[in-house]
């Protein structure tokens, strides 16, 4: 195990992971305050036919021409999720359950003819679906560190544009804010994050690395800067420590890991929150009794002081 910790290449992986996670966290918070969680779900499984595609065609596993025809088929999805909501009266998370099945299923379908064809079956695809970090060589670790680092410079070059955004709008749109093209960089940024880390933790739990994290985050802190910071701290420690686990044991997919990670910091930050945690909430309602059972007895014993007084 020591020895598997000091290789170069699980050092690397580490790094990404870690990286990926923070990158996943930050972007996870903006689609926690622009309700579209559910988006994040969608689109992870709607990269899987384009993943399955690109090895089709090309016959080798590359990960730059798998994140394009993932990316690709995430845009297909996206697109197809706002055409549905536009055309119809189709809601918009209906839309969205419905891409994210049909997609995913296409995937499978596309990835069972591949598996069954000469070399398929050694191609490793079957590691999208739940992850596996151990499999990624170096340059496939280069290529999802620089792609994670875009991401993080994009939120952190416009925090400001991003919060009038997400949470003015109208006054964004005053000030001379291109909605548009923020909602368009928005979802490219969202794509990008799922596309660079379905190898690492999956299409089924992707997903789950960009929500975790911010609803966990929530529950410290009102101040989005802090939310964004602290998810992007939970989102890294969870891939560093998913990752570290699973390649402790041969064959562990990496995404179920992370999301366990993931999940015990969620239950720290459920319980312990400082602004909506149980614990909080407990103690703040228990003082809130004392405070009124006080002011009652209070109320009560006043009058028969005051007549006391005056028998006096």
């Amino acid at each position: 195990m020591l020895n598997s910790l000091l290789s170069p290449n699980t050092q690397w992986v580490l790094l990404s992971t870690l990286i990926l996670g923070m990158a996943a966290g930050m972007i996870g918070c903006l689609a926690y305050w622009k309700r579209q969680s559910l988006m994040s779900d969608a689109l992870s499984h709607a990269a899987l036919p384009g993943v399955v595609i690109a090895f089709a065609l090309t016959g080798s596993k590359n990960l730059l021409v798998m994140i394009l025809g993932a990316a690709a088929s995430a845009l297909i999805g996206a697109w197809m999720i706002q055409w549905i909501r536009t055309s119809s009266r189709i809601k918009e998370d209906t839309a969205m359950g419905m891409i994210l099945s049909v997609f995913f299923g296409l995937g499978i379908m596309l990835l069972t003819i591949v598996n069954r064809t000469a070399g398929g079956n050694q191609s490793g695809l079957d590691n999208f679906i739940f992850g596996q970090a151990a499999s990624m060589v170096r340059k496939d670790v280069f290529t999802m560190l620089i792609l994670a680092a875009i991401v993080i410079l994009v939120i952190w070059i416009g925090f400001k544009e991003w919060k009038l955004f997400l949470f003015d709008p109208d006054f964004a749109g005053g000030l001379g804010l291109n909605s548009r093209l923020m909602n368009s960089l928005y979802m490219g940024v969202l794509v990008l994050v799922i596309v660079i880390g379905i190898q690492a933790v999956g299409v089924i739990l992707m997903a789950a690395m960009l929500i975790i994290p911010a609803v966990s985050a929530r529950y410290w802190t009102q101040s989005f800067r802090m939310m964004v910071t602290l998810s992007a701290i939970f989102g890294g420690g969870a891939g560093f420590v998913g990752t570290l686990v699973s390649t402790i044991g041969k064959g562990w997919p990496t995404g179920p890991f992370i999301v366990v990670a993931s999940s015990v910091l969620f239950t720290i930050s459920l319980v312990f929150g400082a602004e909506k945690g149980l614990l909080i909430q407990a103690l703040q309602l228990r003082s809130q009794k004392k405070e009124h059972l006080d002011a009652g007895n209070q109320a009560v014993l006043s009058p028969r002081l005051s007549e006391r007084g005056s028998n006096q």
